[in-house]
């Protein structure tokens, strides 16, 4: 687990930046549970990675920093980097899969950072490898960084503060953010349950726990960019073994449904993979009782937000 320690010692560091974001009741009482959202998507750059990336580079040595910092990312992690070097004065490097949602892209282009996109396989190997080979500076592993799982984690003290939830439902990508939620709530909410959430169309997480080992699935890209993938990271895989008993699949119609649900009823923006948790919960997956939802971003490219409201899936 990530020390519990660590998780406050980063809420202290991050607080000047990450906002302390609402958990909000949904307004959605024919829904199967009562759904609380926690929205991540009201961070200064849309998305919950703003924590991890400010607790990693402001913790790290100056002479670590000198040659700027890099990442690999989708889009959410990289604007988050990006942020944090801005605000530290030293340049970043963002390596993005050629999918990568142009909203995304542009973001992280706004904030001075110098994009390099590869094809998606390149990209994943440098998940797997926590290198970039042929540039110079920190690597902000976006996923297994002890120091970005810390900074994902003040998300679990924040709802233990105002609530003890029968389940806390959280998208999964590489793992980080589930981590680090799980090791806060492990110690301070312990019998709150928490559900890993995953597209169907790219779910190793599901199907890892299934088998009781690393499994690597097919991949299809969508529209929920920011979650899912091949396979689990092997660093990862012992931690969420560890930490993680539950986790569920979602179609991209459930995901659609559950996007459109919250622009229409509630008002939040939200990403695919900030639709995620929302989707599972409505779809009665996670059961009953007081469930909080994280919603984790809401970096959506507008011509697919306009899709999904008039009824379509992208």
């Amino acid at each position: 687990m990530i020390p519990v320690e660590e998780i406050r010692r980063a809420a202290d560091v991050i607080s000047s930046a990450a906002l302390r974001t609402p958990l909000v009741r949904a307004p959605l009482p024919d829904a199967p549970c009562e759904m609380w959202l926690k929205l991540e998507c009201l961070q200064p750059i849309g998305a919950f990675k703003i924590r991890g990336a400010v607790n990693a580079i402001r913790q790290a040595p100056a002479d670590l920093l000198a040659d700027g910092v890099l990442t690999a990312s989708a889009g959410n992690m990289a604007q988050a980097v990006s942020w944090a070097a801005r605000e530290a004065r030293v340049s970043a490097t963002v390596i993005a899969p050629d999918h990568a949602p142009e909203v995304k892209i542009a973001a992280i282009e706004r904030l001075g950072a110098h994009v390099v996109k590869v094809p998606f396989e390149r990209w994943w190997q440098t998940l797997v490898d926590g290198r970039v080979d042929g540039h110079r500076g920190l690597f902000v592993h976006p996923v297994s960084d002890p120091l970005v799982m810390a900074g994902n984690g003040t998300i679990g003290l924040e709802i233990a503060d105002e609530l003890e939830p029968d389940a806390v439902v959280v998208p999964v990508g590489g793992g980080g953010l589930l981590s680090g939620i799980a090791s806060a709530l492990r110690v301070v909410s312990p019998r709150t349950r928490i559900v890993a959430v995953e597209p169907e169309t790219a779910a190793p997480l599901a199907a890892s726990l299934a088998s009781g080992a690393p499994t690597e699935v097919p991949y299809r890209p969508s529209f929920v960019d920011g979650a899912g993938g091949r396979s689990v990271l092997p660093g990862m895989w012992p931690l969420l073994q560890e930490l993680v008993a539950e986790a569920v699949t979602v179609s991209l119609d459930e995901t659609a449904h559950a996007v459109r649900v919250l622009l229409e009823r509630a008002r939040v923006v939200a990403e695919g993979a900030g639709g995620l948790a929302v989707a599972a919960a409505l779809a009665g997956r996670v059961g009953p009782g007081r469930v909080v939802c994280i919603v984790s971003g809401g970096n959506i490219d507008l011509p697919v937000l306009a899709r999904i409201a008039s009824g379509d899936v992208p």
